[in-house]
């Protein structure tokens, strides 16, 4: 069996965006990324304070808008349009979930699609089903695909069954697998909460990509011998035996299903650490763009 390392994969990326970077400030051009976090989720701000360091660590220019709770929708699309309008920002995230006032769909689509570096924007979803190479992929599924490209885990031909239909991993992990070239090619089945003896459905899978939102759901009966797992779930799941009292556990059962794999993410270390790699990546492909 194989551990996919996401975080050796991660620093793979990284280093790329390091000389991307370089090449770009040769040029006097430095790519910016603005995360804006509405309210005080322990979580969001944390995952925000990462991005920012990640950011300042690569030498991108960083803004972080950090805004309280009683923000209005009004004034949150005020700050996307300024954003919008601001030459020296090339990637606008707006972290999920914000507070239950705001439309979140609705701040989505205001964000200048060659800046949507989420990919989540309409236009971007568009050009991902057309295999646009000028959209933007949403940074997990594009993570878990270059995991298994580096993987050298072969998706031509291959059955891929994505549990999960989010329009945040699910659907467009589908899209992505589905298409011409590397890391697609493959024949792809959505399998989610309603489907029918979904054992039954996830053991005809070469390769399984968990994104169900459930601690340990996959378990040891949904899985061939041999096949490859891609592990996107994280949970926090209370461990009194641990000094935080909790630990963190993807959305896979890991000791019963990795006994079965030829290769397996493991949670943390697995798609994490892509996700944001990924992120800066999408960043500094919208600066060249913008300068195209």
């Amino acid at each position: 069996m194989t551990l996919i390392s996401g975080t050796t994969v991660a620093e793979k990326v990284l280093e790329e965006c390091r000389r991307d970077i370089a090449a770009l400030a040769a040029e006097g051009k430095k790519p910016g990324l603005a995360v804006i976090l509405v309210g005080d989720d322990p979580a969001s701000r944390a995952y925000v304070r990462s991005k920012d360091k990640k950011c300042r660590d690569l030498g991108l220019h960083s803004v972080k808008l950090e805004l309280p709770a009683s923000t209005t929708q009004e004034e949150l699309l005020a700050h996307v349009e300024t954003l919008n309008r601001d030459p020296a920002i090339h990637g606008i995230l707006v972290q999920s979930p914000p507070p239950k006032h705001i439309d979140e769909a609705a701040i989505v689509r205001a964000i200048d699609p060659a800046k949507d570096v989420d990919g989540f924007h309409p236009v971007n979803v568009a050009k991902l089903a057309l295999e646009d190479p000028t959209g933007f992929v949403p940074c997990t599924p594009l993570g878990c695909q270059r995991l298994l490209i580096e993987a050298g885990i072969s998706t031509q031909g291959a059955n891929a069954v994505v549990v999960g239909r989010s329009m945040i991993v699910g659907k467009p992990m589908a899209l992505l697998l589905m298409a011409k070239g590397p890391g697609g090619d493959a024949t792809v089945t959505i399998a989610h909460s309603r489907t029918r003896d979904l054992a039954a459905v996830t053991r005809q899978a070469d390769i399984i990509i968990a994104a169900i939102g459930r601690p340990e759901f996959l378990r040891a009966e949904h899985v061939k011998e041999g096949a490859v797992v891609i592990d996107v779930g994280i949970n926090r799941v209370e461990a009194p035996e641990t000094e935080k009292g909790y630990k963190l556990v993807g959305d896979v059962a890991f000791d019963e299903v990795a006994a079965k794999c030829s290769a397996i993410t493991p949670v943390p270390g697995g798609v994490g650490p892509m996700t944001i790699a990924m992120l800066m990546a999408n960043t500094i492909k919208a600066c060249r763009l913008a300068q195209a």
